[in-house]
């Protein structure tokens, strides 16, 4: 795959040069910041496909060549919206999807909701990946994940069936999906993980010190989703104005004194952040990146703005006092809340 170089004009009065990081121990260099596509197609509201096609298009401008999506994302719709956009332009992007949520009746829903469940056998995976290979409209997935460890499962027979889709050149690098240090030992053991992914931010800290340091020791990649918090570290989210559709209406974080409590470390937040010249996004999107080489962040939107914005974090550097001025504030506003209800909690980190 080519490695494309960018010197783009930002509206924040600095220039974006893309930067790359090493993808594990495989040699791919991926940009800093990812692209998570998930919300032009499902959780986040209405779909609107022409503004997902020019966010995607505006990707390759920026040399944001890492995008990830999922079969369970619009149940397959995500994929197929992708691959508009990634057979003309093969070379220059790195994709990686991900399989195992599977839906009643074939009606897409959240991972919560009544219906879904998780199958990580190697039956269903050898037809999962022949639907995403269709929709994505390619002969080989570039990184495939199973999306969550199957506790009724082995995960050594998980991977050890993922592990023959390389062979077979249908999939070239494997990775896994909130997995515990016990899970990704086992599984790195069968075959190389190049990626864990999991959810990392300001307020979602559940990978740091254990799974960090195992994710280092065995040299894979950290890719966290929701980097941003769903939003709300921006200090730019009126829940008031949530699609009825968004299923951010049914997390904790976004409800009672939960949500009171965010909206002030938000604020607070953007006032650090306007201290660097940066929005909030760019800054708790920095402080990510601080935290590892090995972190690759995947950001998620639909709209160009928010990914120029998301991209021009790469060109922010934090400073000791700045690191200690956001834990600090952290401090003041631990009334957070947990990242999902209590019945999506049980499939993280197994």
């Amino acid at each position: 795959m080519k490695i494309w170089r960018y010197h783009i004009p930002m509206k924040n009065k600095y220039y974006l040069h893309m930067k790359y990081r090493n993808l594990g121990t495989t040699g791919e260099k991926l940009s800093a910041i990812g692209l998570g596509c998930m919300g032009m197609s499902f959780a986040y509201g209405p779909a609107d496909n022409q503004e997902s096609i020019a966010t995607l298009h505006k990707a390759l401008d920026l040399g944001v060549n890492f995008w990830d999506t999922a079969d369970m994302y619009g149940n397959g719709e995500n994929e197929s919206l992708l691959s508009k956009v990634l057979v003309p332009n093969r070379d220059k992007i790195f994709i990686a999807t991900k399989f195992g949520f599977r839906f009643k009746n074939d009606i897409a829903g959240p991972s919560s909701a009544t219906g879904t469940y998780f199958d990580g056998s190697p039956a269903w995976m050898k037809i999962a990946v022949e639907q995403s290979l269709k929709r994505l409209k390619i002969d080989t997935i570039d990184l495939y994940y199973a999306h969550r460890v199957d506790p009724n499962i082995p995960i050594e027979d998980t991977v050890g069936a993922m592990a023959e889709l390389v062979k077979e050149g249908k999939v070239r690098y494997l990775g896994l999906s909130e997995a515990s240090p016990e899970s990704l030992r086992k599984a790195h053991a069968i075959h190389p993980i190049a990626a864990l992914q999991s959810e990392y931010s300001l307020l979602s800290r559940d990978v740091e010190s254990e799974i960090l340091n195992t994710v280092r020791e065995l040299g894979i990649s950290l890719v966290p989703y929701s980097p941003l918090a769903r939003g709300l570290v921006t200090n730019t989210l009126d829940i008031s104005k949530l699609d009825t559709t968004d299923f951010r209406k049914i997390l904790p974080r976004y409800s009672g004194e939960n949500f009171k409590n965010n909206q002030m470390l938000a604020k607070e937040f953007a006032e650090i952040a306007t201290h660097k010249n940066a929005t909030a996004a760019q800054l708790a999107l920095a402080w990510v990146l601080a935290q590892g080489d090995n972190i690759i962040p995947i950001p998620g939107t639909k709209k160009r703005s928010y990914l120029e914005e998301n991209a021009g974090a790469v060109n922010i550097d934090l400073s000791v006092s700045d690191l200690k001025a956001i834990e600090e504030l952290l401090a003041r506003y631990p009334n957070t809340g947990e990242r999902y209800n209590e019945e999506s909690m049980k499939m993280v980190n197994n």
